[in-house]
């Protein structure tokens, strides 16, 4: 039987910090904190820096934009995203991100409770909060390990992004 959850609070800053293709993810709480439940991680992308074109096999992925702005791309989706947007990826549907090359994007990514394994395991401790070049060999043995396979770069020539989308509540 695991052990029960226990709470905790996390200073600014605090975590910890991975270098995953080349950006500085900080855990602020494991799937070990949460019986598995869920992940909470803090990235900062650099300005300019495109996500490789992924897809998670297994788990929806939920994006909270805190600092910066990017474009979103799942499937035929395109979503211009700033500060308070909410951007959420279903699981089985290729996406990838690409921050504005005029300033970093700080966000937080809601997975489930293996995500940060699979951090660790492509990417290394950080040794300073630096954002160094990502290793893709690493992160193509992780991601057969966690399901969650590198398709490639980006597209070279994006659509036209749409705005975030606001959901309609329809009442009964």
């Amino acid at each position: 039987m695991p052990a029960p959850a226990r709470p905790y609070a996390l200073s600014p800053g605090d975590g910890q910090a991975h270098w995953f293709f080349g950006n500085l993810v900080t855990v602020k709480t494991a799937g070990e904190h949460t019986d598995g439940r869920f992940a909470l991680t803090e990235f900062v992308n650099p300005a300019g820096f495109a996500s490789p074109l992924h897809v998670h096999h297994d788990e929806h992925e939920a994006f909270y934009i805190l600092e910066g702005t990017a474009e979103v791309h799942c499937g035929d989706e395109v979503f211009r995203v700033a500060p308070g947007s909410f951007v959420l990826l279903p699981s089985g549907i290729p996406h990838w991100h690409r921050v504005s090359p005029d300033a970093p994007m700080r966000s937080l990514v809601l997975t489930t409770g293996h995500f940060e394994q699979y951090v660790a395991a492509c990417g290394e401790p950080a040794q300073a909060r630096a954002l160094p070049p990502p290793d893709m060999r690493r992160a193509a043995a992780a991601g057969e390990r966690f399901r969650i396979e590198v398709l490639g770069p980006p597209p070279a020539t994006p659509r036209p992004p749409a705005e975030p989308q606001r959901l309609r509540v329809h009442a009964p």
